[in-house]
C-alpha cells in the first residue's frame, strides 16, 4: 500500500461509448448543416462540397490530438483544461476567455438560424401573417425580434435550470439524423432517376475558384466544432482510454458523411430552369436546405425540413449557453473573471450571473453583426483553439512525457504539426473575406489581456496549483485491488478504520479511502469541484489519523450525482476486494431497507461488504457473533478473528434457538459455535452462548445490550427485489443499540446470473 499526498478529486463514470459518441454527433449535427449549407454553396459553387471534406480532413488532424489528450488527461473542460496546463498563465487564461466568446458568437448564429427557419414557415404555410408583418415593421427587423425572443427564452430557461436529460438527447440526436435520411434518400433518388441532372449541376465545378473554397472553409468550419465536448465530460467516460478515441472518431464520421450526403442531394437534385443550383441555394443562404426540400419532396418536405431546422437551432442554442456560461463560471470560479460570476442561484443551483452575462453578450452580436461574421467569427475562433490543441499536444508530450497514453497521435508530431499550421492557415485566410471577424476577434483579446494584467494575475497566480496533473494514471484502470472505506461522517472515521485496516491487512491488500462530492442532478457534474473542498478535508483527516496509528492509507475523491454512483465507481475503478461503508441505523422510506444509497450499493457491488451501523460506544471490547452457518456467516467470523487480534477483543459466538427448544437442537448449536471458533486464532478470549428466544432477530438484539460490537453475516437471499441482506440481519441493525457490522460475501458470476433474472 502507498499513501497519497494530495487526493485528486474525479467524477463518477457513468458515460459508455453511445453516450459520448451522441454528444459529439449531437453537438456537430445541429443547427450548421442547416444554416451554412447555402452560404457555403454561394461562396465556393459545387466545389463547397469538397470545401466540407477538406474541413473534415482539418478536423480529423485535430481529432487525433484530442483523442489523445482525453484519453491520457480525462479532465472536465476538454481543450481549455489541456492549454492551461501545457501553457499556464496569459496563455491558459486566454484560452477560457476566447472559447466563452467562441461558444457565445455560436450561440448568435443558432439563434440567427431559428428565427430564419420560424420566419421561413410562417411564410410558407401563413403567408399573411408574414405579409401583415413585413408591411408594418419589415421583414429584417422581424427576424431580429424573433432571434432576441428565442435567445431571451432559452437564457431564461438556463437560469431556471430546464436541462434535457442524457436520454432525451439521444433520442434529439437521432430523430435529427432520421430527418436528415429521409431529406438524402428522396434526394438520391431524383439523382437516380435524371443522372445527367447531376454533371450539369455540378459544371463548372470551380465557379469562384480555389479562392472560394478556402472561403466557404472558413466559413463552415464552425459546423465541425461538436466532438471536442466529448472531451468536455472525459471524467464521466467510462473506459476513457478506449472509448474517448472511439467516440470522437465515430462522431466525426458519423457527422461528415452526413453534412457530405446533405450538400451532394442538395447540388444534384434541384433543376432551376434559368440559374444555377449552387446561385439558387447561395440566394437563399441560411433557408437554402428548405427550398430544396420544396423542390424536390413531396409536400410534407418543407415541414420535415423547417422542423428539424427548428429542433436544432434549439437543441444547439440551448447546449451552447450552457456551454459557454459554464466555461464563465469556471473562470470564475478560478478568479479569472469577476468572483461573482461563478455565483450559484441558492434555490436554482444555477451559475445565474455567468448565464445572463453570456445571454447579453450574445444577444448584442445577434443584433449588430450579419450573420456570415457570426460564423465566420465562431469559425475563426474554434480554428485558434484546435490550433492550440494540437500545439498542446507536442508540448505536454515534452513536459509530462510519464502520464501513460494509451491512445497516441499517429506519425507523430507530423499530424499534430500538420493540423497546427492548417488550423492557422485557414484562420489567417478569414482575413481575406471576413476582417471583421478577425477585428472582432483581436479586439476580444486586447481587453481579455489588459483585464488579465491588470486585475486577474494576481488571483490567478494564486488558483493555479489547482490545476492539478495526474500523478498516477493507475486510479484509472487499478488491476491490484483493495479494500475500501467510504467515509462520509468526520466523527465516524476512526470507527471505520479500527475495522477497515484489520480486514486489509488479513487479505495483504492496500486500503483506501474514498469519499464522495455529491452534486443536485440540475447541475452540471463538473461544477462539483467547486464544493470538492469540504470532502477534501474529510480525506485529509483520515489520512491524519492513519498516520498517527502507522497506517498506510490511499485516498480518492469522486464527484457525482449520486453517492451510490461515486461509490460504485471506487469500487469498479480501484478494483475492490471489499467495501465497508457506515448506516445511520435507520431509514426516513417505507420502501427503503438500509436506505437509498446502502440499498444500491449493496445490490450492485462487485465486492464483499461490509455495513457498519455505529452505536453509543466507538471502540470495541466485546464482541457478539451470531451464526446460524453459511458462506455470509463463515467470512463474518474470519473477519471477527482478524478484529478481535487487532483490537484485543473477546468474542462471544451465539446461537438462537426456540423457547423450550430440545437438548439435540442446542447440541446442533454448540457444534457450530465450535467449528466458527476453532477458524478464529487461539489468542482470542472467546465463550459460546445459546439463546432462547421467539424471534431470532430479537433475541440477538437483546443479547447484544451486553456487547459493544455485532458482527452477523447477511441470511442467504431468496428474493433481491424483496430484501438485501435478508430479515433477521436487517433487523438486529436497526433495533440494536450496540454497533453492528452486517458482512456480506459477494457471489460472483452467481449473483450476476440472478441479477439478470430478477432484475
Amino acid at each position: 500500500m502507498k499513501q497519497s499526498d494530495v487526493s485528486t478529486a474525479t467524477f463518477a463514470r457513468d458515460l459508455g461509448l453511445f453516450d459520448a459518441t451522441m454528444i459529439g454527433v449531437g453537438a456537430m449535427i445541429g443547427a450548421g448543416i442547416f444554416v451554412l449549407t447555402g452560404l457555403a454553396a454561394g461562396e465556393a459553387g459545387p466545389a463547397s462540397i469538397l470545401a466540407f471534406a477538406l474541413n473534415g480532413v482539418v478536423t480529423l488532424l485535430t481529432a487525433f490530438s484530442y483523442a489523445e489528450l482525453a484519453s491520457a488527461i480525462p479532465r472536465a473542460g476538454g481543450g481549455y483544461s489541456f492549454v492551461r496546463m501545457a501553457f499556464p498563465g496569459a496563455v491558459g487564461f486566454l484560452s477560457g476567455w476566447m472559447l466563452w466568446f467562441a461558444y457565445t458568437v455560436a450561440c448568435s448564429l443558432y439563434a440567427l438560424g431559428f428565427a430564419g427557419y420560424f420566419w421561413e414557415l410562417l411564410q410558407h404555410y401563413i403567408p399573411s401573417t408574414t405579409e401583415a408583418i413585413s408591411s408594418v415593421i419589415g421583414a429584417n427587423p422581424a427576424i431580429l425580434i424573433f432571434t432576441l425572443f428565442i435567445g431571451a427564452i432559452f437564457i431564461w430557461l438556463n437560469v431556471r435550470g430546464a436541462a434535457v436529460t442524457g436520454k432525451a438527447e439521444n433520442v434529439l440526436t437521432v430523430s435529427k439524423l432520421i430527418t436528415l435520411v429521409i431529406f438524402i434518400v428522396f434526394g438520391l433518388l431524383v439523382v437516380f432517376g435524371e443522372p445527367q441532372q447531376v454533371s450539369e449541376n455540378f459544371t463548372p465545378f470551380l465557379p469562384m475558384g480555389f479562392s472560394g473554397v478556402l472561403v466557404a472553409m472558413g466559413l463552415t468550419f464552425i459546423a465541425f466544432e461538436g466532438y471536442d465536448l466529448i472531451a468536455t465530460v472525459a471524467e464521466e467516460i467510462k473506459e476513457p482510454e478506449k472509448n474517448i478515441p472511439r467516440a470522437t472518431f465515430i462522431s466525426l464520421g458519423i457527422a461528415v458523411l452526413i453534412y457530405l450526403l446533405v450538400l451532394f442531394v442538395s447540388l444534384a437534385a434541384l433543376n432551376v430552369p434559368g440559374e444555377s443550383t449552387w446561385e439558387f441555394l447561395g440566394r437563399f443562404k441560411e433557408t437554402a436546405i428548405v427550398h430544396a426540400a420544396d423542390a424536390f419532396m413531396p409536400a410534407f418536405g418543407v415541414a420535415l425540413i423547417v422542423l428539424g431546422g427548428l429542433l436544432s437551432t434549439m437543441s444547439a442554442l440551448n447546449a451552447t449557453v450552457m456551454a459557454a456560461s459554464r466555461v464563465a463560471f469556471s473562470m470564475g470560479r478560478d478568479r479569472w473573471l469577476p468572483r461573482r460570476v461563478s455565483t450559484i442561484h441558492e434555490k436554482r443551483r444555477t451559475p445565474h450571473i455567468a448565464i445572463i452575462l453570456t445571454g447579453v453578450i450574445l444577444l448584442v452580436m445577434a443584433l449588430t453583426l450579419p450573420i456570415e461574421a457570426v460564423g465566420s467569427s465562431a469559425s475563426l475562433i474554434f480554428l485558434l483553439t484546435f490550433a492550440m490543441v494540437n500545439l498542446s499536444t507536442i508540448v505536454l508530450r515534452r513536459k509530462h512525457p510519464n502520464i501513460p497514453r494509451k491512445y497516441r497521435v499517429p506519425l507523430y508530431p507530423v499530424i499534430p504539426v500538420l493540423g497546427f499550421l492548417l488550423n492557422i492557415f485557414l484562420a489567417v485566410y478569414q482575413f481575406n473575406f471576413q476582417p471583421i471577424a478577425w477585428y472582432i476577434t483581436i479586439g476580444w483579446i486586447v481587453v481579455g489581456l489588459l483585464l488579465y494584467y491588470a486585475v486577474f494575475e494576481k488571483e490567478a497566480s494564486q488558483v493555479e496549483p489547482q490545476v492539478l496533473i495526474p500523478k498516477r494514471r493507475a486510479y484509472e484502470t487499478d488491476r491490484e485491488p483493495s479494500v475500501i472505506v467510504a467515509l462520509y461522517n468526520p466523527d465516524n472515521i476512526g470507527v471505520l478504520l479500527d475495522l477497515a485496516v484489520p480486514e486489509a491487512r488479513r487479505r495483504g491488500m492496500r486500503l483506501m479511502a474514498v469519499s464522495v462530492v455529491h452534486v443536485p442532478p440540475q447541475v452540471p457534474i463538473h461544477e462539483g469541484i467547486r464544493f470538492a473542498h469540504h470532502k477534501e478535508s474529510l480525506l485529509t483527516k483520515a489520512t491524519k489519523i492513519a498516520a498517527e496509528r502507522g497506517i498506510t492509507l490511499e485516498t480518492d475523491l469522486i464527484v457525482a450525482h449520486r453517492a451510490s454512483d461515486g461509490i460504485l465507481a471506487a469500487v469498479s475503478r480501484h478494483n475492490a476486494a471489499a467495501l465497508i461503508m457506515g448506516w445511520k441505523g435507520y431509514t426516513n422510506s417505507r420502501d427503503r431497507i438500509f436506505g437509498e444509497i446502502a440499498d444500491r450499493i449493496i445490490r450492485h457491488a462487485t465486492c464483499d461488504l461490509m455495513v457498519l451501523k455505529i452505536g453509543q460506544k466507538k471502540s470495541f471490547e466485546h464482541c457478539l457473533l451470531p451464526t446460524a452457518g453459511g458462506p455470509n456467516a463463515q467470512l463474518a467470523s474470519t473477519m471477527v478473528g482478524a478484529f478481535a487480534s487487532e483490537l484485543n477483543m473477546d468474542v462471544s459466538a451465539c446461537y438462537v434457538v426456540a423457547d423450550g427448544a430440545a437438548e439435540e437442537e442446542k447440541q446442533t448449536g454448540m457444534r457450530r459455535m465450535t467449528e466458527v471458533l476453532d477458524d478464529i486464532t487461539p489468542k482470542v478470549r472467546s465463550t459460546k452462548r445459546i439463546i432462547e428466544s421467539k424471534s431470532v432477530a430479537g433475541g440477538i438484539a437483546r443479547e447484544s445490550r451486553n456487547y459493544d460490537l455485532v458482527v452477523i453475516g447477511a441470511a442467504k437471499e431468496q428474493f433481491l427485489k424483496v430484501m438485501l441482506f435478508g430479515e433477521i440481519p436487517e433487523k438486529v441493525a436497526r433495533y440494536s443499540s450496540s454497533s453492528v457490522l452486517v458482512v456480506k460475501k459477494y457471489e460472483g458470476a452467481v449473483r450476476s446470473l440472478v441479477k439478470r433474472v430478477f432484475g
